[in-house]
């Protein structure tokens, strides 16, 4: 076969010789590269989106840590858990103690040492928020209620029932208003209407005395409990149930008196309801001093006998004893009600401090409160009477 030289002249389906190799892929090396990145950055963001979020950091859920069953370590303070929450150990107020507290405090954040607070109880009043509770350290059961006595430690009602006042040396009035329990609206308009600053007396002759005391000392107030004493012309001018009587003997005199404190609780002191005759007898008030002396009870004295023997009696059995300047309402009238309370403001300003007694009734109520609020502002400290008691045991 003649060998064609030009290709133009090659017979159609012809070669001039063999058949150059066709390219073996369609892409080029660099493109394939390419593509396997792509694919490369496809399935990491894959793994993101799906996968469990490695590369956040995981959210922090907060849970309630359990409580240790085990003692706390070497160095902290451990607070002990009673086994069932619902029963406190004790139901006496948290303020009460028996005797100084040593308390230790270890702080929340910084974990560092536990900080000491000695506290003396006996030192202040109650604390309002629990002043209504008793404690129980100070009571006696008996068949009639519970009876005051001091605590194991010394304490005595009359300090850990006291209402706190500021201690300052300023002109102080003490209020001391009486006759509670005996009017059931009287009662609740006095303890709703007058400051806590002013002192109620309940009648022993009363009703729901337990349940009036615990509003009382709910809304701040002291009080005391008023004990009836034979006047002069006794039976005709009675005080009533289980006055206590100059013919009397001292054991009956006694039963009388434990009848009257066992009527409720929380009071620092007793007062005279009338009295006249009763309280100028040594004789037969020196029993009754000397049982008040020995439960840590103060007496107030309404001062309407000049020739009363409490004084003497209270400094030598160790009872806190207050004596009144005047009563604020033997006319019940306001203008004249305002003005006796006008004289024991100079009184105060003069002495240091003046004790007013008055009685529930409307006006006496409504004279008082609008008169403790404006003295308030003319620099009148208004205090319990326990404030102003004359305390042989503080000397």
């Amino acid at each position: 076969m003649a060998e064609f030289t030009k290709e133009i002249e090659r017979p159609l389906g012809q070669s001039a010789g063999p058949r150059a190799p066709r390219a073996a892929s369609r892409f080029s090396g660099g493109q394939i590269a390419a593509a396997l990145a792509v694919l490369a950055v496809l399935g990491a963001s894959a793994m993101i989106a799906f996968g469990e979020k490695p590369f956040r950091k995981p959210e922090v859920v907060a849970t309630p840590a359990p409580k240790p069953d085990a003692p706390a370590e070497t160095g902290k303070v451990a607070q002990a858990t009673p086994a069932n929450p619902a029963k406190p150990a004790s139901s006496r107020p948290a303020t009460s103690a028996e005797g100084p507290k040593i308390i230790r405090v270890q702080p929340v954040e910084s974990g560092g040492q536990a900080g000491i607070v000695i506290q003396d109880a006996s030192a202040v009043g109650q604390n309002l928020s629990v002043a209504h509770l008793p404690d129980k350290a100070l009571i006696e059961d008996s068949e009639t209620g519970p009876l005051p006595i001091r605590s194991a430690d010394g304490r005595r009602p009359f300090d850990v029932y006291a209402r706190p006042w500021s201690g300052a040396r300023g002109a102080r009035v003490a209020i001391v208003i009486g006759g509670l329990a005996v009017s059931q609206t009287g009662t609740q308009s006095a303890i709703a209407k007058l400051p806590g600053e002013v002192t109620l007396a309940f009648a022993s002759q009363g009703n729901s005395i337990g349940r009036w005391m615990q509003e009382a000392r709910r809304r701040g107030h002291e009080v005391v409990m008023q004990v009836p004493l034979e006047p002069f012309d006794y039976p005709n001018v009675n005080p009533g149930r289980n006055t206590l009587t100059v013919d009397a003997t001292p054991d009956e005199n006694l039963k009388n008196l434990r009848w009257v404190l066992s009527r409720t609780t929380n009071y620092t002191a007793v007062m005279n309801y009338m009295g006249a005759r009763f309280a100028t007898d040594t004789e037969a008030f020196g029993p009754i001093m000397a049982e008040l002396g020995k439960r840590g009870i103060g007496y107030l004295d309404d001062g309407s006998s000049a020739r009363s023997v409490a004084p003497d009696l209270a400094l030598k059995d160790g009872v806190p004893l207050a004596v009144a300047d005047t009563a604020i309402d033997a006319i019940q009238d306001r203008g004249a009600i305002l003005k006796k309370l006008d004289q024991l403001e100079a009184t105060a300003r003069s002495k240091g401090y003046a004790i007013g007694t008055g009685s529930a009734f409307n006006v006496t109520i409504d004279a008082v409160a609008s008169w403790v609020n404006e003295a308030k502002k003319r620099g009148i400290e208004i205090v319990p009477i326990s404030a102003v008691a004359n305390d042989p045991e503080r000397k």
